[in-house]
C-alpha cells in the first residue's frame, strides 16, 4: 500500500491511480530523493518514509535465514520486500489490496533478481491481492512479517493484528511502522488505544519499539517541494494526483510536531 502516513485512499480504485502515478521513477520519485537526502533508498524507491535506517531496523530484527519466507502486507509496488528478500536470499509473498500495486510490484522482481531464471524467480516471489485481515496465506507460514507505513490504514487493527499473529511461525518477528497523535493534534483524541493495546489485545508480544522523530522533517521538506513543483506535477501525473499531494502537504503539515511514529517488533 505505502501510500503515504496520514491519509487513505476512499476506494481501491484511488489506491490503483495512486500506484500508477507512483511507478516510472518520475518527477515524484525525484521529489523524493531531494527531500529524503542520503537517507533516500534509491532502488526501494519508495512512496513511504522507507529509509535507509528503517531498513537497517528491519533487517536487524527480523533475522531471517536463506530460503525463510517474508511477507510484505501492504506490499505497494514491492520495493520494500523486495530489497528485504534479496538481503535474505529468502522467499517473498506480497500483500496489496490493490490489483495495480500487485501488478507494478511484479514487473519489479527483475530490477531486484536480473538474470535469475524465470520459473525459479516467480516460484521464490509473487505478489497477490488480499486485504490485512484477509491476506489468503496459511497457517503460521511466514518466518517474518514487513508492513511499511501501510498497517495503519487497516479499517480493522484487532483483526489485521490476528491475521498477522496467524500467519507468523510461533517465535517469529514481525515490523511495521504506526504513529500516534499526541496532545495538541487537531486530531488527537484522549484515551485512544495505542498500537502496545493493539499488539497485546492479539496475543503478540513487544519486543521493541524505535521512535522516529526525523520522519516529521522528511515529510515537511516533501510537502514544500510538493508545492513548489506544483505546475510540473500537474503536468506529469495531472490533477487528481497534484490535488491529493497538495491536500495532503496543507493538511497535515500543522498537526506534524504533535505527531510520533514508530517502528515496532512483535513476536508470535
Amino acid at each position: 500500500m505505502n501510500q503515504g502516513p496520514q491519509s487513505a485512499p476512499a476506494s481501491i480504485e484511488l489506491v490503483d491511480a495512486f500506484h500508477a502515478a507512483a511507478s516510472g521513477r518520475g518527477l515524484s520519485s525525484r521529489l523524493y530523493a531531494e527531500a529524503f537526502g542520503k537517507e533516500y533508498p534509491v532502488e526501494v524507491d519508495p512512496s513511504s518514509s522507507c529509509t535507509w535506517s528503517v531498513l537497517g531496523e528491519m533487517v536487524k530484527r527480523l533475522r531471517l535465514r536463506p530460503d525463510d519466507l517474508l511477507v510484505d502486507l501492504g506490499c505497494g509496488r514491492g520495493g520494500t520486500g523486495l530489497w528485504l528478500a534479496r538481503a535474505f536470499s529468502a522467499r517473498l509473498v506480497g500483500v496489496d489490496v490493490s490489483p495495480k500495486a500487485v501488478e507494478l510490484a511484479t514487473e519489479r522482481i527483475s530490477e531486484f533478481f536480473p538474470g535469475a531464471p524465470d520459473v525459479d524467480v516467480r516460484d521464490r516471489i509473487r505478489f497477490q491481492v488480499g486485504t490485512f485481515a484477509e491476506t489468503g496465506l496459511p497457517d503460521q507460514c511466514a518466518a517474518g512479517v514487513v508492513s511499511m507505513d501501510a498497517l495503519p490504514f487497516a479499517p480493522d487493527r484487532d483483526a489485521a493484528l490476528r491475521e498477522l499473529r496467524r500467519i507468523l511461525r510461533p517465535g517469529a518477528r514481525a515490523v511495521f511502522t504506526g504513529g500516534r497523535n499526541l496532545p495538541g493534534h487537531p486530531k488527537y483524541v484522549p484515551g485512544r488505544r495505542s498500537w502496545e493495546e493493539y499488539i497485546s489485545a492479539a496475543g503478540l508480544e513487544l519486543e521493541a519499539k524505535v521512535d522516529r522523530p526525523e520522519e516529521r522533517g522528511l515529510w515537511d521538506r516533501l510537502n514544500d517541494l510538493w508545492e513548489s513543483h506544483e505546475e510540473e506535477l500537474r503536468r506529469e501525473y495531472g490533477d487528481v494526483d497534484t490535488d491529493a499531494k497538495l491536500a495532503e502537504a496543507r493538511n497535515h503539515r500543522p498537526g506534524r510536531p504533535y505527531r510520533i511514529t514508530s517502528i515496532f517488533t512483535v513476536r508470535a
